[in-house]
C-alpha cells in the first residue's frame, strides 16, 4: 500500500486479506453475478428489444401502480438520475413510457407507463421469469436461495446507510 493510498483510506492497518475460501466465494460472486445479468440482458434483448434495465423500469412503474417521479425511480434502481433519464428517454421513443409535470405539485417529474409499456411487461415477464428460474432459482436448493437473499438484504441495508436518500425497497 502507498502512503497515498494510507492517506485516502484514513488508515495504515494492514489490510484484512481474504483467506482462501472467502476469495473463492467472492470471485464465484462476482462472476456469477456478471454472467447472470448478462444473460437476462441477452434474452430480454433478443426477446423483446429491452435491456434489463429497462425492463426493471416497466416493473418498478408497474409495481407503484403505474407511476413514479423521476427521482425515486433512480433510487428505486441504485442509478443516477442522468442514467435513468437517458434510459427512459429511449423508452420515450418507444411509447413505453410517457415523462410528465407531478400532478402532486408541479414541479417534479414523474415517469408513467403507456399501454405499449404494460402491454411490452406483460409480454416480456413470462420468458423473464423463466430465464431467472432457469439461471438461478432452479439452480439452487430453497435454503440456499433463502440464504442469498438474507445476504444481499444485509448487503443493501448497509450500503443503504450509507446512501440515506435512496430508497430502495
Amino acid at each position: 500500500m502507498t502512503a497515498d493510498h494510507d492517506s485516502i483510506a484514513g488508515s495504515t492497518a494492514e489490510p484484512r486479506w481474504l483467506d482462501d475460501e472467502q476469495q473463492q466465494a467472492w470471485r464465484s460472486f462476482l462472476l456469477g453475478t456478471t454472467l447472470l445479468l448478462d444473460r437476462l440482458d441477452e434474452d430480454l434483448r433478443r426477446d423483446h428489444g429491452l435491456a434489463v434495465v429497462e425492463y426493471e423500469i416497466l416493473v418498478r412503474l408497474s409495481e407503484a401502480g403505474g407511476q413514479l417521479r423521476m427521482a425515486k425511480l433512480a433510487a428505486a434502481l441504485a442509478h443516477s438520475r442522468s442514467r435513468v433519464t437517458h434510459t427512459v428517454k429511449r423508452m420515450e421513443a418507444a411509447d413505453l413510457v410517457v415523462r410528465a409535470e407531478s400532478p402532486e405539485d408541479g414541479r417534479g417529474v414523474t415517469c408513467q407507463l403507456t399501454k405499449n409499456g404494460v402491454a411490452m411487461l406483460e409480454t416480456a415477464a413470462p420468458s423473464h421469469v423463466e430465464t431467472v428460474r432457469q439461471s438461478l432459482v432452479d439452480l439452487v436448493e430453497p435454503a440456499d436461495l433463502v440464504a442469498l437473499g438474507r445476504v444481499m438484504d444485509a448487503v443493501c441495508d448497509h450500503l443503504i446507510a450509507d446512501h440515506p436518500e435512496r430508497e430502495l425497497r
